[in-house]
């Protein structure tokens, strides 16, 4: 991340605890957003679309319905990221809008970098073979790609709206296009 975009995030992290959340926390934020991250991504693996209601927006999850029944079943298992299998987490952009009605929203971009042993060609492109594990002798080797996700965060700021996060964007390129 470039110093400026790390000072302009960080900028507005201190307006949204001054002005609309003043427990809001980085760290716990982000803790929350790797364990959306992965429980949705296993959820979309699983073609459990019908659990993300309450997490995903109408008109994602629209969309996801339409895409993930056309993904080929490797595809479909590379979505999912165990927790423990994030390599690296970061915010893309940080937003903070009102509507036409007075509404207040803020929105976070999340990056994520996962580590998934689905079984990908190798010309996949857009991802990274990074290694090949071995585990006990030469006849068991796991391989593992490097996959990234975008999923943006959204929650009303409004007086009297629910505390929710609900995710409004979601990416994994070259794997649910």
């Amino acid at each position: 991340t470039s110093p400026l975009a790390w000072l302009r995030t960080r900028f507005y992290y201190l307006l949204i605890r001054l002005y609309f959340d003043q427990e809001f926390s980085v760290e716990e934020f982000t803790r929350g957003a790797k364990q959306a991250f992965s429980m949705v991504s296993k959820l979309l693996s699983q073609c459990k679309l019908d659990l993300l209601e309450e997490l995903v927006s109408a008109e994602v999850l629209q969309v996801l319905k339409e895409k993930i029944s056309l993904l080929p079943d490797n595809h479909r298992d590379a979505l999912a990221a165990d927790t423990d299998a994030i390599m690296y987490t970061t915010e893309g952009d940080v937003r903070i809008y009102y509507d036409d009605d007075g509404m207040k929203f803020v929105s976070i971009l999340m990056r994520f970098w996962y580590l998934n042993g689905a079984n990908l060609p190798d010309e996949v492109p857009g991802e990274t073979k990074v290694f090949q594990i071995v585990f006990g002798d030469e006849s068991t080797k796991e391989k593992r790609h490097l996959l990234t996700a975008n999923y943006e965060f959204q929650r009303e700021f409004t007086e009297g709206a629910k505390p929710d996060w609900t995710i409004t964007r979601i990416e994994h390129p070259k794997l649910l296009e």
